[in-house]
């Protein structure tokens, strides 16, 4: 069954791939004014997929003005109006999901299986958003002497998103609600290594919204992304993105204006196990934690796996017998548990740190190569992969390597673990393993993380709010948090007679 199925993926990207590859920008599908291009590429075999289009400065501008254009009819929308929009983009997603899916196992090498799963989690995300934002409400302040003072939540115009590789579906989608149920307008720059599924999604739905209400284009971020953050009439910006790419982008948009900029960034986030845990929920969480079905190309993953000494050395057992029942393979393959990293720089990157991690005296007990098959040899395949005997002085155990290897640390004394766990720039996530509530409460509360799962790990939830402390970000995407994000106040003072 699982050949079967994968042979008929294969013939089913191949037709949705024969096609010429446009833009979303004003209710038409348009390629660069230019007709500038780029490759992307299958990362499983290393062969080019398809050519799409790379917008330039001039297409970014024509992207915003259609944007600007679009605005005032659509903030005089009501919230129900706009909301009955983003419910028949919903049902668009659902009727086209294998497609979409597809287009994104094929384009970033992550399992189909989870891309699946992708558009399934972006459909729930928007059906959130849809009845949350009828709590965009302003508020009544007490009066003084003769006034009433209001205030009101406001759009603010036309809102750029700039979305990563890891999740493109899923980003593309889900990120489209918040910035237009909240009354703006969006330009949405797809990710560079992986535009197909986005592109896709933009043909679908260029009949559903009003012309100009989303625009959806190309390229890449020094050329696209720059000059979209740099557009002096695009006031609010988003990035799902490295630290590196946030601060630029804090950068260039200082430049060129005064911009709210909310940014969901990188992390090097600790998985905490003390002694009382449940070792078998622990080591599955362990897993799933560092999202090897996802090739550790996640920002939350939890890279840095600190084991209280007396459990330490079973726990290793365990895990390293887990991890190497993870399948690779083909990523269009239904069976298929993991696929390939993004890219070849990015397989160079992983590997480097690989290489790093062994010169550096860390004890590599899983994976650490590609693997044998040769029929992934063309592939960017690298093995889940786990280091033990690892100290915080490691760069493995340091920087963001958003690839398949985990750091094992030990530890013993609880202040000492929290101390290692917060000496990093970064602090988006974070996992704590005890059956003791207290010592549970007491590790979250001291732990520098804006998301913290006990007894759990890499979970999202609808409604519950996912940001970064430190340099991880700023901001809140999920949640009604992110709703607020993309309005701004208003304060209205009456005074009576």
């Amino acid at each position: 069954m699982g050949l079967e199925q994968l042979q008929a993926n294969e013939r089913r990207a191949k037709k949705l791939l024969d096609r010429t590859w446009t833009m979303l920008i004003g209710g038409k599908m348009v390629e660069a004014v230019d007709g500038s291009v780029y490759d992307t590429m299958n990362p499983a075999t290393g062969e080019t997929l398809a050519r799409v289009p790379l917008a330039q400065k001039e297409d970014v501008d024509r992207a915003v003005a259609a944007a600007l254009e679009a605005f005032d009819g659509w903030r005089r929308k009501s919230v129900p109006e706009r909301a009955g929009y983003v419910r028949e983009f919903i049902a668009v997603l659902k009727e086209h999901a294998e497609d979409l899916a597809l287009m994104d196992s094929i384009n970033s090498g992550n399992p189909i299986r989870n891309m699946i799963r992708d558009v399934d989690l972006a459909v729930e995300h928007l059906q959130y958003q849809c009845g949350a934002a009828m709590e965009l409400k302003g508020s009544v302040i007490p009066a003084t002497a003769g006034n009433w003072h209001l205030t009101r939540r406001e759009p603010y115009g036309v809102v750029g998103r700039i979305i990563a590789f890891n999740h493109p579906i899923l980003f593309a989608a889900s990120k489209l609600g918040a910035p237009i149920l909240a009354g703006n307008t969006l330009v949405l720059k797809v990710p560079d290594q992986t535009p197909l599924a986005p592109l896709w999604m933009a043909n679908l739905i260029r009949d559903v919204f009003p012309p100009g209400v989303v625009n959806i284009i190309s390229g890449t971020g020094p050329v696209t992304g720059d000059a979209l953050v740099r557009h002096p009439r695009v006031k609010r910006l988003s990035l799902i993105g490295s630290v590196e790419t946030g601060r630029r982008i804090q950068r260039a948009a200082a430049e060129t204006g005064i911009k709210y900029v909310s940014l969901e960034l990188g992390g090097k986030n600790p998985m905490i196990v003390y002694p009382d845990a449940d070792l078998e929920k622990a080591v599955e969480g362990a897993v799933t934690g560092m999202n090897f079905t996802w090739q550790g190309q996640s920002c939350g993953s939890t890279s840095r796996l600190f084991l209280h000494r007396d459990i330490h050395d079973a726990f290793v057992e365990r895990l390293k017998e887990r991890v190497e029942r993870i399948r690779l393979g083909n990523p269009l393959d239904p069976d298929t548990e993991m696929g390939c990293v993004v890219s070849e720089a990015q397989y160079e990157k992983v590997m480097r740190y690989i290489r790093l991690g062994r010169e550096q005296g860390a004890r590599c007990v899983a994976g650490g190569d590609a693997p044998e098959d040769a029929a992934l040899a063309a592939g960017y395949f690298v093995r889940p992969t786990i280091f033990t005997n690892v100290t915080m002085d490691m760069s493995i155990a340091r920087e963001e390597i958003f690839g398949p290897v985990l750091s094992v640390l030990c530890w013993e004394d609880e202040e000492e673990v929290i101390r290692q766990a917060n000496s990093v720039p970064y602090g988006l996530t974070a996992s704590v393993w005890t059956r003791d509530l207290n010592t549970a409460l007491r590790a979250a509360e001291k732990l520098e993380a804006g998301f913290v799962w006990i007894n759990g790990s890499s979970r999202h939830f609808a409604g519950v709010p996912f940001s970064g402390q430190k340099a991880s970000g700023v901001d809140a995407e999920e949640g009604i948090e992110e709703l607020y994000s993309y309005t701004q106040n208003k304060s209205v003072n009456i005074l009576l007679d």
